[in-house]
């Protein structure tokens, strides 16, 4: 069955009535697409990956939920209530979903990068941002949703859900393991060499935009953050394990992947 007939059966299937588990503004967020594969979910792994009855692995784009403890370390806040959400999200459109593969169709764990749609054709990541469990993130190539996501993202943060209930934005110098996180600093230096463009905030920590992504960013914006404060998001990476920390460098380095990973706060 295709996706377009299972979207005129929701229409009169009762169990795919949305009303009482769906946000009014969520499928307003992200649009339907007009060309989905319907897939079925075996299981959802966490709140941003699921596996699929064919064997793949899929990692949602534009979606970055709290991770489950792994290793001896606890889960993080709302990682649970995530995957929670995200399982009876699935559960709800019948264990088949719509998806829509990235421009990257791989990740270097080898999972599939792809966008999912419930039953009435709601994008689900759309749903988890804007019930506040996860954060909005963009990695170029696959970047087309970032503006309707980032929307979904500031529904929750203005009305204070889920992660948004207590500000989860770590002060530059607050910073103290590698992982995903959501950063705000004063930028005391701009420099950029044959290593792409360097961003320092306040002696903490550097934002990097590699050679190969320099294209995609307003060179005269980056050079102009000089002395504002700033919020950035990505994978904060800690340079002294890798060896190479020279002396007066930053220990933390947080690699942009997109324009929309920062913004200038005042």
């Amino acid at each position: 069955m295709g996706f377009s007939s299972l979207l005129k059966k929701a229409s009169l299937a009762g169990a795919f009535f949305m009303s009482a588990i769906w946000l009014s503004g969520a499928q307003a967020f992200c649009p339907t697409p007009s060309e989905l594969t319907t897939v079925t979910v075996q299981r959802v792994i966490d709140g941003d990956t699921v596996r699929l009855t064919d064997g793949r692995s899929v990692r949602m784009i534009g979606l970055n939920t709290p991770e489950l403890g792994k290793q001896g370390r606890s889960d993080e806040p709302f990682a649970v209530a995530a995957r929670k959400r995200l399982e009876a999200l699935v559960a709800d459109s019948g264990g088949r979903v719509g998806l829509r593969l990235g421009k990257q169709v791989k990740d270097h764990y080898g999972r599939t990068l792809a966008h999912l749609y419930n039953v009435s054709g709601a994008s689900l990541e759309a749903q988890m941002l804007a019930d506040g469990l996860g954060f909005q993130v963009a990695v170029a190539p696959n970047v087309d949703l970032v503006a309707c996501q980032q929307a979904a993202e500031r529904s929750a943060r203005q009305a204070g859900r889920g992660i948004w209930r207590q500000s989860p934005v770590l002060k530059a110098e607050q910073i103290q393991r590698s992982g995903f996180a959501v950063v705000s600093g004063r930028v005391s230096k701009v420099q950029r060499n044959r290593g792409g463009i360097w961003i320092e905030l306040q002696d903490s920590l550097v934002l990097r935009v590699a050679p190969n992504l320099v294209g995609q960013f307003d060179n005269a914006r980056l050079q102009s953050l000089k002395g504002k404060q700033i919020e950035a998001r990505g994978w904060v990476v800690d340079r002294s394990r890798r060896g190479g920390l020279q002396a007066g460098q930053p220990r933390w380095l947080l690699p942009l992947t997109d324009p929309s990973m920062f913004q200038s706060t005042r």
